[in-house]
């Protein structure tokens, strides 16, 4: 028996180099990657992350939670066909062409594809090219669990996102000038295990596969779902955004949790799943948008001196721990207001130079360091200004 897995597992492995939606998903992170550091040079004149900034922060997470989700599918004996992976990769597919990553939401992603599911067997009714079948045998209750395990994904991704960079942009405000805001934004491959009908792989239990579309074998298949999402902030710490974001996902997926439950014993609740988790997406999102745009830009320079709007990977402010949203207020013992008695003041220290900040409690920092050869010469430090594009066209 344990042999039958062991084989099933290492050709569910070996399927996963065949799912056209893993080469995707990498074309997806790489044009993503190229589009921001494009966008990155045009406003600040540097590339700050790799192109596989969105991805790569997410391995770790990614892997941890396709073995949860493996582990519980498996063990609660939930069975798709071939042809519902398929629509499902086809779906994910389809809607990443918007190249948004915030439809990359299982909650879309599931959902459409659900409703494709109920509708495509009365559709092949008419033809005669595709067998009338294909979708015919589909487990609804063992789909809104899966979902509901998805969503409990991009919960926990949220929640690293604090831990990870969110990604900086300038934008013009509603009075003139430029402002800054910041990019929640990941996108992760979460690979796991399902059972497809027909292997090598025989009931162990008289319960099991609970959710079934039918077979007396299985085989194991590794899917590489993709997970994305991508929520602006200006008015707000990103951390904490991505903090409250991930809080009510979480809550989302506890819901769809229950419907799952509940969808066992009547069937058609599985329908009510598959609705609260689109409206509760959606509402996520509205509420939001709709609370950052009442509030002040966060990244606004203040009497008090500069905010930090991001720190560049290795630079001299990374190596002191400066983060985005913290107030510069003194440099080498002057004060601060501007960007030009900044660079003035940092000039004058030469190699070495002291920093006094208030972080985002509003308490002080004193730093001290020195700029070595390769480091810098602002330190590493991005501040809302002008864009780097504008600034090239006043000079020239």
């Amino acid at each position: 028996m344990l042999e039958a897995w062991f084989t099933e597992m290492v050709k569910g492995i070996g399927k996963l180099f065949l799912n056209p939606l893993l080469y995707w998903a990498i074309f997806l992170i790489v044009l993503a990657g190229m589009q921001r550091i494009k966008r990155e040079r045009k406003d600040f004149g540097i590339k700050l992350f790799d192109v596989f900034s969105e991805w790569k922060y997410t391995w770790a997470t990614s892997i941890i939670l396709g073995v949860i989700i493996s582990a519980l599918t498996i063990g609660l004996g939930i069975v798709f066909s071939y042809s519902t992976v398929l629509l499902l990769c086809l779906v994910t597919i389809l809607v990443s062409i918007t190249g948004k990553f915030s439809f990359l939401s299982a909650s879309y992603t599931f959902g459409i594809t659900y409703v494709l599911l109920l509708f495509l067997p009365f559709l092949l009714e008419k033809q005669d090219f595709i067998p009338n079948d294909l979708f015919s045998s589909v487990d609804y209750s063992g789909f809104t669990v899966l979902l509901a395990m998805l969503l409990f994904a991009e919960s926990m991704l949220l929640l690293q996102a604090r831990k990870g960079p969110t990604y900086p942009e300038l934008t013009s405000g509603n009075r003139g000038g430029w402002v800054g805001q910041h990019h929640i934004r990941k996108m992760s491959i979460i690979p796991f295990f399902i059972l497809i009908p027909s292997g090598s792989i025989a009931p162990f239990a008289a319960y099991w596969p609970y959710f079934t579309v039918g077979g007396e074998s299985y085989s194991l298949l590794l899917v590489p779902f993709i997970v994305g999402f991508n929520h602006l902030v200006r008015g707000s710490d990103p951390v904490r955004a991505a903090g409250k974001l991930a809080n009510t996902t979480l809550a989302l997926s506890i819901v769809i949790w229950i419907c799952a439950f509940i969808s066992i014993y009547y069937p058609w609740f599985s329908a009510v799943g598959i609705i609260s988790a689109i409206v509760g997406r959606e509402f996520i999102n509205y509420r939001h948008r709709s609370m950052d745009q009442q509030k002040t830009g966060f990244f606004q320079t203040s009497d008090k001196g500069l905010k930090v709007l991001a720190v560049l990977p290795g630079s001299p402010a990374d190596r002191l721990e400066i983060v985005a949203g913290e107030t510069i207020t003194k440099v080498n013992g002057n004060k601060i207001y501007s960007l030009t008695a900044f660079y003035e003041a940092l000039q004058e220290s030469g190699a070495y130079f002291k920093l006094e900040l208030l972080d985002k409690a509003g308490e002080n920092r004193f730093l001290q360091g020195a700029l070595y050869e390769g480091d810098h010469h602002e330190l590493g430090i991005i501040f809302t200004s002008n864009p780097h594009r504008k600034k090239e066209k006043e000079i020239v």
